[in-house]
């Protein structure tokens, strides 16, 4: 059993591209969901498909690389709150990643969004974690 399940989601997709890995699988949750959702809007991923089973479901995420440099698109995966230490931010105090150019991923009461929607709907929540 994992004592933090997104760590282990943002583990899993920083080792299968550092890897060069076209698919990794995860083990489902509705908050995981959430995340590759996002991670998908914002353009860091291909694709995502949720498949059911029996148990828990998977999602499956397609990587998504640099056609030239075959780098992959996501640089840095970062956690931020951890069990042991939460990080909070209100609307005002969102943090920005990169000068604006990543994305912080943040769990508000209106649902997991990115640090720029919950400022626009000024809301502030905790802060999941760090994209670029």
């Amino acid at each position: 059993m994992f004592t933090d399940p997104i760590a282990d989601y943002l583990t899993r997709i920083r080792n299968a591209s550092s890897a060069g890995h076209r698919v990794v699988e995860i083990p489902a949750s509705n908050l995981k969901k959430e995340v590759t959702k996002i991670l998908f809007d914002q353009g860091y991923i291909l694709s995502y498909k949720f498949e059911e089973n029996e148990i828990q479901g998977i999602i499956k995420i397609a990587l998504k690389y640099d056609r030239l440099t075959k780098e992959p698109v996501i640089r840095k995966i970062q956690r931020i709150s951890t069990p042991g230490l939460r990080k909070y931010a209100s609307s005002g105090d969102m943090p920005r990643v990169l000068n604006g150019l990543g994305v912080a991923i943040v769990s508000t009461s209106h649902g997991v969004m990115t640090s720029k929607q919950a400022q626009r709907d000024n809301v502030g929540g905790e802060v999941l974690c760090y994209v670029y």
